[in-house]
């Protein structure tokens, strides 16, 4: 089995099957702005414009993950993630009139981990 580069706490789990409820399909997209610092946003699937310079990290929870491929090169090395936290964020994703806020935890990945990676894809969503 490969090593997946992003996972989902239970907890994070939960507020996506909820979001899911009111809003259909999901994806998320890991935010590098500077505004927002970095942050893992959740969308409708298809509102975030994804392209040649996103790639696709992997599924959580049935949801397409992306991450800028900039800001892919420095993430590399790591698995992330995904958990909830209590708080507001400051941006435009679907949780935050909940008021919780996804966030991204990272590790590095093992020597052995690293040699199984699953490959990632291009940002190009199929409609």
């Amino acid at each position: 089995m490969k090593t997946p580069r992003v996972l989902i706490t239970p907890e994070a789990e939960n507020v996506v099957t909820e979001l899911k409820g009111r809003f259909g399909e999901l994806m998320f997209h890991q935010s590098g702005g500077c505004c927002d610092g970095s942050q893992p946003m959740c969308f409708e699937k298809g509102e975030f414009k994804t392209g040649e310079s996103d790639v696709f990290l992997g599924e959580i929870s049935g949801c397409a993950f992306f991450m800028s491929r900039d800001q892919f090169e420095y993430w590399q090395h790591t698995q992330l993630t995904i958990d909830v936290t209590p708080g507001r964020g400051s941006s435009f994703s679907l949780e935050i009139p909940m008021g919780v806020r996804f966030i991204t935890r990272s590790r590095m990945f093992s020597h052995e981990e690293a040699g199984n990676l699953v490959e990632v894809g291009s940002g190009i969503q199929a409609d």
